[in-house]
């Protein structure tokens, strides 16, 4: 029989083996940072912008006086409208100029967060409509809305076996006219450009999803919010990677996409992720799945979000969505919170410990060279996100308890735990002739 001695020794043989095969994913994955796709950023002047006139065109009240909004409605649906601003006559944009842009915006009281967002969307050159889908809101978000100029839709109570985000964005979608459609929440900031730069992603993407600058205010809320962040990048690699990952493998952000109407509502991609809390990776992954080209891409130069409004708001909040329990094999979560734990918070512990090996000590150096390559992600980046790595043992925790005990409600709702079923298999995107 093995003596007690010689058992612990194995255990941690078997330990070292385990984090240096942690530490050989995680450089495999921080390495592709070296060869990323580029941040976006606005186009080449155009010849041609959208402009207001633009704006009233794709309202049909905006016709005249004695103008019937219905026929209106119906001459600016058919492809090739004059007022389409250079479609073809199978309803797709001739390059990315002169594209019809829609902005969908789900909002369930977000009375105090909304007016930045409306605010920049309204003025962009590039935008047709603006419309914000008012969630059965109880606050004056409506209200609001209409005020600065959006147009409001009332959205219909939520049926069952619907997350109610994914509800609003089925209903703006087909409310949207645009050749382009463009969601963002509420608590987004976009800077001019965001969405003529998404609108010529399009051209070699199906799907964007751009990754934001962060607004965090106080030293504790950046400091969770960052070591939360280099979670992400331990399990997924660095933001725009310039080889697709694997479908079961793609990250998206929900809070700023972009997509061609038409190939959305031929694939019905929102009832499909109908049922699932993480609704941004889901709806990325069953389309990537289907042939669809997914990008996930720099914006920071030209997005903020203001996400949370404390470092107990990030802990619950985000916390409960990392994981990804319900777009994840549980194998792979059991995998990604192996990395977490052994590549970034057990280093932290044994060095609190007065213990660190060599290994740890080099995990160390690499998470504090990840530190300064966080800092552009952040709009004031101070020394909450040098004091990140001190978070990681905790921040694995979180991600721990939220693995086994996932949460199902969201601003005032509860979900059920359902099975998750595919709603059909969405149809890959046409492909134009001018890509």
């Amino acid at each position: 029989m093995k003596g007690k001695g010689e058992t612990v020794t194995t255990g941690r043989r078997v330990l070292g083996a385990a984090q240096a095969a942690a530490a050989l994913v995680v450089l495999a994955r921080l390495a592709r940072g070296r060869r990323r796709l580029p941040p976006l950023s606005p186009p080449a002047a155009r010849t041609e912008t959208a402009g207001p006139d633009r704006r009233e065109a794709a309202d049909p009240g905006a016709a005249g006086p004695g103008a019937d909004p219905a026929a209106e409605a119906a001459r600016d649906a058919t492809p090739g409208s004059a007022r389409w601003g250079g479609e073809t006559q199978d309803g797709e944009g001739s390059g990315s100029e002169g594209r019809a842009i829609s902005v969908v915006i789900p909002a369930r009281n977000e009375e105090h967060r909304l007016g930045p967002c409306l605010r920049a969307v309204l003025a962009d050159p590039a935008v047709i409509e603006v419309i914000v889908v008012d969630d059965e809101s109880s606050d004056g978000t409506a209200r609001l809305a209409a005020a600065l100029g959006a147009r409001v839709v009332p959205g219909r109570p939520l049926p069952d076996g619907w997350v109610g985000k994914q509800w609003a964005l089925h209903q703006g979608l087909r409310e949207a006219r645009g050749e382009i459609v463009m969601t963002l929440d509420a608590d987004t900031r976009p800077r001019p450009g965001l969405c003529a730069a998404l609108a010529a992603a399009l051209d070699d993407h199906d799907l964007v999803s751009a990754g934001p600058r962060f607004v965090c205010d106080g030293l504790a809320e950046q400091a969770l919010h960052a070591s939360f962040l280099a979670t992400l990048v331990y399990r997924f690699g660095p933001i725009g990677p310039p080889v697709p990952p694997p479908p079961h493998r793609v990250m998206a952000n929900g809070q700023c996409l972009a997509f061609r109407r038409a190939a959305m509502l031929r694939a019905d991609g929102f009832a499909r992720v109908r049922r699932h809390m993480t609704d941004d990776v889901a709806l990325a992954r069953a389309l990537a799945a289907d042939g669809w080209r997914v990008g996930f891409l720099d914006a920071r130069d030209l997005l903020e979000v203001d996400m949370h409004e404390s470092a107990a708001e990030v802990w619950r909040e985000w916390g409960r969505s990392l994981p990804l329990g319900d777009v994840t094999h549980p194998a792979w979560q059991a995998a990604d919170l192996a990395v977490v734990w052994l590549a970034a918070a057990l280093p932290v512990l044994r060095l609190a410990a007065g213990r660190p090996t060599r290994l740890d000590l080099g995990l160390l150096a690499v998470r504090l060279l990840l530190t300064t390559a966080l800092r552009p992600a952040y709009a004031r980046p101070g020394a909450g996100v040098a004091l990140s790595l001190l978070l990681d043992p905790a921040t694995a925790v979180r991600l721990t308890q939220a693995t086994l005990r996932p949460v199902r409600t969201w601003r005032d709702r509860a979900y059920p735990a359902m099975p998750v079923r595919d709603g059909g298999r969405p149809a890959p995107p046409a492909r134009s002739g001018d890509r």
